[in-house]
């Protein structure tokens, strides 16, 4: 886990003031290999910062995303969750327990983006869903 002063640096170089309640929320949010939504953020950093409110930790994320923090996906119904995890890559959802995991994006190969003539696709995903096996 990186320790205060390096996160507060990390919260500095995207232009995001570093308040105690943020710090707190970045400490969990932007260390976990979990895909959080807002309301798990706020009942793992409550524990450790009992004042913070729900619309802190809603205002901190949505600026976090605003500011290149993280990612804001909507991977299933439900909530959006909260990706730390910028570099290229896709995801994989347990559709029996509804955990989401990291697909490396070398993983996959997807053909034919290049036959969409009236669109520049800048951007792409998949979104696998199954069951874990074993």
């Amino acid at each position: 886990m990186a320790d205060v002063e390096e996160l507060a640096a990390r919260l500095l170089e995207h232009g995001v003031r570093p308040s105690a309640q943020r710090l707190a929320i970045a400490a969990y949010v932007l260390e976990t290999g979990e895909h959080p939504s807002a309301e798990r953020v706020w009942s793992q950093v409550r524990p450790r910062l009992p004042m913070v409110s729900r619309a802190t930790v809603y205002n901190t994320l949505g600026l976090f995303v605003e500011r290149g923090l993280l990612r804001e996906l909507q991977l299933r119904p439900g909530p959006v969750v909260y990706d730390a995890n910028l570099l290229p890559h896709h995801h994989f959802v347990d559709e029996e327990t509804g955990v989401i995991g990291d697909v490396p994006w070398q993983a996959l190969s997807v053909e034919g983006i290049d036959a969409f003539d009236a669109v520049d696709v800048q951007n792409y995903s998949v979104v696998l869903r199954g069951r874990r096996r074993g």
